[in-house]
């Protein structure tokens, strides 16, 4: 997990060259949220995408559902096709997809094994990047295994998770038991 973060999870930072109109000393907007442990994304409808003007949101309650890793991926793999990841124009696109594809079964692997299985995935998507978000009621924080042994089985999870994004990190929620792991993967150029 990232420790030298300069800015909250689920913000990017400033726009290069000013490209967002805001430079970097600007003070968030009223009823923005900021800090570690604000909202990542904005509520949307559930299985659904959220309204323009902001990230494309997906939601899939996984709780209590079998075969949840495959579920989750092909909940995934739609998502995709409907922002436009595939069908993959290039190599470089096929390869974010599967990324973003590896990246949701090792998160929802990891919330089996170790957390008494997923309650929710969340997608959001924006022309950057795209975020991916699982939430459990487990008590346990994820983390690569140290050292990392690429012969042995197991552990490698949150290895690949670490390898293949931008960031990722761990937000529990005041008042109530549980965590969202979150990873964010950039979009193909």
């Amino acid at each position: 997990m990232s420790t030298t973060r300069p800015y909250p999870p689920g913000d990017r930072g400033p726009e290069p060259s000013g490209a967002s109109g805001a430079s970097e000393g600007d003070t968030p907007a009223p009823g923005v949220p900021t800090g570690a442990a604000a909202p990542s994304v904005p509520p949307g409808p559930a299985g659904g995408t959220q309204g323009t003007g902001g990230p494309q949101v997906r939601r899939i309650g996984l709780q209590g559902e079998s075969g949840v890793v495959p579920l989750a991926r092909d909940f995934t793999r739609q998502a995709l096709y409907a922002w436009g990841w595939l069908p993959a124009a290039g190599a470089d696109q096929r390869a974010a997809a599967e990324d973003v594809l590896l990246v949701v079964s090792e998160l929802v692997t990891n919330a089996c094994l170790h957390a008494e299985g997923p309650d929710e995935l969340l997608l959001a998507c924006d022309n950057k990047v795209i975020r991916v978000e699982v939430s459990d009621r487990g008590t346990g924080e994820p983390a690569p295994r140290t050292p990392h042994r690429a012969g042995r089985p197991g552990g490698h999870g949150m290895f690949i998770v670490q390898r293949l994004c931008l960031d990722w990190g761990v937000v529990r929620a005041a008042g109530r038991p549980g965590k969202t792991v979150w990873a964010e993967l950039g979009a193909p150029a």
